[in-house]
C-alpha cells in the first residue's frame, strides 16, 4: 500500500518483467518464444503448446474499452474519497485476445475521479499512459483517444 493508501501490484517471478517494462514507459505482452501465441497474465508455460520459452513483445499501447464499472461502494478509505472513480478492462488493439485492467484517467497523474463517469462508453479508443507510485513501482493507466 502507498502513504496515500493505494494498493500497490505485487509482482511474481513470471509478471516481473511487465512491471519492468511498465516502470520504463513500455507496454510489452509476453509471448510464447516457441508458437509466437501472446499470454494474458504472464505464466511459465504455453497454455497452446506447453513450451516453458517465452519473450516480451512491445504492444502498441492502443486499445479499446470492453467493459467498465463504478465500483460502489468503495471499501478502503483512500479510494472511498476518490469515488466515484471507474475500473476498466481494455481489449488491446494489436492483441484482442488480451485484456488490461486499469483506470480511464485524464493524464497519467490524474486522480482515479478525473474521468467525468458519463464519457466511459463500451469500444471507445483508449492509449496507455504511465503513472509512477511508490516504491517505483509504475502501472499502466488508460487515456481516452479523443478527449
Amino acid at each position: 500500500m502507498t502513504g496515500d493508501g493505494l494498493l500497490l501490484p505485487v509482482p511474481d517471478d513470471d509478471g516481473a518483467p511487465f512491471w519492468e517494462y511498465a516502470r520504463r514507459g513500455e507496454l510489452r505482452v509476453q509471448a510464447c518464444a516457441a508458437c509466437g501465441v501472446l499470454r494474458f497474465p504472464p505464466r511459465p508455460c504455453c497454455p497452446h503448446c506447453q513450451s516453458f520459452d517465452s519473450e516480451w513483445r512491445r504492444m502498441s499501447g492502443r486499445g479499446r474499452i470492453w467493459s467498465y464499472v463504478f465500483p460502489h461502494p468503495p471499501l478502503l478509505p483512500a479510494y472511498a474519497e476518490q469515488a466515484p472513480y471507474n475500473a476498466i478492462v481494455v481489449e488491446l488493439l494489436d492483441a484482442p485476445r488480451i485484456r488490461l485492467v486499469g483506470n480511464l484517467v485524464t493524464s497519467a497523474d490524474a486522480p482515479l475521479d478525473s474521468v467525468d463517469p458519463s464519457r466511459l462508453r463500451i469500444g471507445a479508443g483508449v492509449k496507455v499512459a504511465f503513472h509512477a507510485m511508490a516504491d517505483g513501482v509504475t502501472v499502466p493507466r488508460w487515456l481516452l483517444e479523443r478527449p
